[in-house]
């Protein structure tokens, strides 16, 4: 084997077995470069005769042509194989689920939903929401609801009192949202059209009740107000709320120191399964209290009586949300148990709407 064979072999060789491109790159120095054995024998052909230099000089050209074809090949391949290697390391598996977004992480507790859904039906009905203390006074609480001294509901067994002032009065943790009426009334002439939403409290507690539960009262006052507009008011808000084309409703006379006259509200349901259904069936259900504004009451608000008259209503949204969504007790309201919320709970940017469905 002649020397130029014997070096392409040996340099073919190396080529091959370049593991990187650090490699090849040391490959083609050691024969390309300005040291490097093809080019030490080019170096030679200046010695040699016209007839040898023409053989020789072509063969070693030949080498070196070759020689730097192959190192260009194997880099291209080293080079192929790095970026291949690099994804293989660095790969995203993409058959995994995806993950949760943060807006998806959250629910919306029950009483919140029900609020914004009964805000959402009594807002398209012109209804502003009104607020007011947790802490009332007694006058805001009883006396200006015409409750009478000695009303049983002033009593220790159904109130939260706390200790005396300075002046001998003792506030009570509201019963009901009741309180917000007056003050509103005293804040803002008629006409007026509100709900109330918000905590109350009283000393009980089982399957259907706590001490701290939630209630949602309305108020209506201007000069022509009567009971079929309350009447009409109620069965649109049962329609909506509980997404049925028509609900059958009927008034039971009752007594509520605040209104006269006052009533007790049924809706038609069946209640023959393990679901309850409105709008159809032949059983009944208690599903609010309401009336005619007391005029005692309006006159506490500084409405006159003779002017002015209005229609209420109140209802315990803890019960209308357990009515709605199945819920067995009304305890689980307040267990803080992760595990209840996200099996009852709503998606945080699903707001109810009428158009687009209050539950969906």
């Amino acid at each position: 084997m002649s020397d130029l064979e014997s070096l392409k072999s040996t340099l073919l060789a190396e080529i091959e077995a370049a593991a990187d491109e650090a490699a090849i790159e040391a490959v083609r120095v050691n024969a390309l470069g300005k040291k490097g054995s093809v080019s030490e024998l080019l170096k030679t052909l200046g010695a040699m005769s016209p007839e040898e230099r023409q053989t020789r000089g072509a063969a070693i050209n030949v080498l070196k042509n070759e020689i730097t074809e192959r190192i260009a090949d194997r880099k291209a391949s080293l080079k192929d194989a790095a970026i291949a290697a690099r994804l293989a390391a660095e790969s995203v598996d993409v058959s995994l689920p995806v993950r949760t977004s943060p807006a998806e992480l959250g629910r919306i507790h029950p009483i919140t939903q029900i609020v914004d859904e009964i805000s959402a039906i009594f807002g398209d009905m012109g209804f502003s929401i009104a607020e007011g203390p947790d802490v009332e006074t007694d006058y805001y609480n009883f006396t200006a609801l015409n409750f009478p001294v000695g009303h049983p509901a002033r009593e220790m067994h159904d109130t939260f009192f706390f200790p005396p002032d300075e002046n001998g009065e003792r506030k009570v943790l509201r019963t009901h949202t009741s309180p917000v009426q007056v003050r509103t009334m005293e804040a803002q002439k008629p006409p007026i059209r509100i709900i109330i939403p918000g905590k109350t409290y009283r000393q009980d507690s089982d399957a259907t009740h706590s001490p701290m539960f939630h209630q949602v009262e309305g108020l209506v006052i201007d000069k022509k107000a009567n009971v079929a507009n309350l009447r009409w008011v109620l069965e649109e808000f049962c329609k909506s709320f509980f997404e049925v084309d028509s609900v059958t409703m009927r008034f039971r006379p009752s007594f509520f120191p605040f209104t006269e006259p006052s009533f007790e509200v049924d809706i038609q349901c069946d209640r023959s399964g393990p679901v309850v259904k409105f709008g159809e069936g032949k059983d009944w259900m208690e599903i609010l209290g309401c009336g005619m504004v007391h005029p005692n009451v309006l006159r506490f608000g500084g409405i006159d009586p003779d002017e002015y008259q209005g229609f209420a209503w109140g209802m315990g949204l803890d019960r209308i949300a357990m009515l709605k969504y199945g819920m067995p007790d009304l305890r689980d309201f307040f267990n803080a148990d992760i595990r209840w919320i996200n099996h009852y709970g709503f998606r945080p940017l699903d707001m109810p709407t009428l158009f687009g469905g209050l539950s969906t």
